[in-house]
């Protein structure tokens, strides 16, 4: 299904141009119009998910492959280090296209931090709280 209101997937069915790099029967790879780094790309299903939560089973099963071959290119292409598998989901966790997208952003030595975080504690009792909060939620 498609949403006609979706800008991601008039993009990801060639309705609106894009720098493609990849491109299958499930997927459209483009290069990303404010990249975080040289090459950052999105890997953007042609169907319409609003988020993970909502993402087909046969289509996320070939999301991490993708992500790696498009990541593992990179680095024999661009010279990158490594690569972030970056997906978010929620307005608070900084999605801001609600189309199922993974950004794929190559990383160079002494570049910018991109995705990253100041490590917090938790006791072994905060911990085990938690953990059962989660569990009544499955």
């Amino acid at each position: 299904m498609k949403d006609e209101n979706c800008i991601f997937c008039k993009i990801a069915n060639g309705e609106i141009p894009s720098t493609t790099v990849y491109e299958d029967d499930d997927f459209r790879v483009i290069l990303d119009l404010g990249p975080a780094s040289r090459g950052h790309a999105l890997i953007l299903p042609k169907e319409h998910f609003a988020d993970v939560c909502a993402l087909d089973e046969a289509i996320a099963a070939k999301v991490l492959p993708l992500g790696a071959k498009i990541g593992s290119a990179m680095k024999r292409s661009l010279g990158c280090a490594g690569f972030n598998l970056v997906q978010n989901n929620g307005e608070a966790a900084g999605q801001t296209v609600f189309h199922f997208h993974m950004h794929v952003i190559p990383r160079y030595e002494d570049g910018p931090v991109i995705a990253g975080w100041t490590p917090g504690k938790a006791s072994p009792e905060e911990l085990a709280q938690v953990a059962q909060e989660i569990k009544k939620g499955l």
